[in-house]
């Protein structure tokens, strides 16, 4: 195991949890862009679907979640900013759908 942690950059299991952790943030936050190319490719024109909106809203509070325990600035920031726009995003969506119904 002193190999993964090595290639990992961490020093305890508490560290590669979180590691694995924001690993699982990032295939989320990656997920979103092949449901978009999916139901693109479906419908023969861009369209992005609202399932983008939540692996979104999943990655990035996630990988908010991370940052914030790695205490790096860069990326809290990034990530802050990400997660109030997927947030403003869904409310929109509901809303619109609410007004419809």
């Amino acid at each position: 195991m002193d190999k993964v942690f090595a290639v990992l950059h961490v020093e305890s299991w508490t560290e590669f949890w979180w590691v694995v952790f924001g690993l699982f943030g990032q295939l989320m936050f990656t997920g979103r862009f092949l449901i978009q190319w999916i139901a693109s490719e479906r419908v023969k024109r861009s369209v992005v679907p609202i399932a983008f909106w939540y692996f979104s809203m999943a990655g990035g509070l996630i990988l908010l979640s991370y940052a914030i325990y790695r205490r790096d600035p860069v990326f809290v920031l990034g990530q802050s900013l990400g997660v109030f726009i997927y947030a403003r995003n869904l409310w929109l969506i509901h809303h619109e759908a609410r007004e419809n119904a």
